[in-house]
């Protein structure tokens, strides 16, 4: 009973996405098809890459407000690395992956060792991290050399349709964080500290070296995130990821994740992101319909999801 109601948020979000999903593809011809299904993980692969790192963040009972930033600050480095330096593209991408990483560290120590509060030391980061990518350069620059890896990612589906990369790194990114959360001993302290921190210090897990590493795989995530963005676009731009912190943190919460921690799970932050990328879609295909309509059903869906959440934790209260 106890693992129904943990899992009420995610089957939530599951039954909204497939009733989502029929219902455009009822009403609208082609829907169905393979490219559409690809299209939505393709397009939405940058969301989906911050939106993983993100999840642990939110399971550990913190938040990460600098994740559109690292994604902008990541893309423009990265151009300027491979084609204004000529540095090598893969040892380019090590490198941004590993300033990402120790970014989100960083953030991590501070929140705590000085018992900072996440919102305003995530929030910092996220002005240093655009600042900065503002300082470097103003405007956006194409990038070239990148071309090689990325058609070397493309994965062939027979001779109709292909994987693109961004949808390739979206999906084993997925693989590897599921087995990480649901299969090994960080994950499942990454649970207990959300669930109780105070508990899990009297348990004797390690909440220091939890608490930093979340904030080093979301910053990790940020940066492939960035990554990802040059792959889709072919270019680096400081503006890039404006928002994305917020996008991130909707698809997390409507995908089933408790904003309190230690409750949710990493698929589910897929079937929010596919949300995202379902409506983005239906009003395409609709045509006539204002492109502004996808925050304005969003955010409903967000404030359906959070008092489902507030309902929940209500029950748990009650039964204790």
């Amino acid at each position: 009973m106890k693992a129904l109601q943990r899992n009420i948020p995610f089957l939530a979000t599951l039954s909204v996405c497939v009733l989502l999903y029929m219902a455009a593809g009822v009403k609208y011809e082609g829907f169905f098809s393979a490219r559409v299904l690809l299209n939505f993980l393709s397009d939405n692969a940058v969301l989906g890459v911050a939106a993983i790192g993100l999840t642990f963040v939110i399971l550990s009972g913190g938040i990460d407000l600098s994740v559109g930033s690292v994604v902008g600050l990541v893309s423009i480095v990265l151009a300027i690395l491979v084609d204004g330096t000529g540095l090598p593209p893969t040892l380019a991408i090590a490198l941004v992956l590993a300033g990402g990483t120790i970014f989100g560290a960083g953030m991590g120590t501070l929140i705590h060792y000085y018992a900072l509060p996440a919102f305003l030391v995530t929030l910092g980061g996220m002005f240093f991290a655009r600042g900065l990518g503002f300082m470097i350069k103003l405007e956006s620059m194409p990038i070239t050399k990148l071309n090689a890896i990325v058609d070397g990612m493309t994965v062939s589906l027979g001779e109709r349709y292909e994987l693109p990369a961004t949808a390739l790194v979206f999906l084993v990114l997925l693989a590897l964080a599921i087995g990480v959360a649901h299969f090994t001993r960080f994950g499942r302290n990454v649970y207990a500290v959300g669930g109780s921190e105070p508990s899990a210090v009297l348990m004797g897990l390690p909440v220091a070296r939890t608490k930093v590493g979340v904030y080093a795989l979301s910053g990790f995530c940020s940066a492939l995130a960035g990554v990802v963005y040059t792959f889709y676009t072919s270019s680096g731009n400081p503006t890039a990821g404006t928002g994305l912190e917020l996008d991130a943190i909707a698809a997390v919460v409507v995908g089933g994740t408790l904003l309190s921690g230690g409750v949710g799970l990493v698929a589910g932050t897929l079937i929010g992101v596919l949300i995202f990328g379902m409506i983005q879609t239906i009003i395409t295909f609709q045509g006539n319909i204002n492109s502004w309509w996808t925050r304005i059903i969003i955010g409903l869906l967000l404030l359906a999801f959070i008092l489902l959440q507030k309902v929940i934790q209500s029950k748990k209260l009650r039964t204790h």
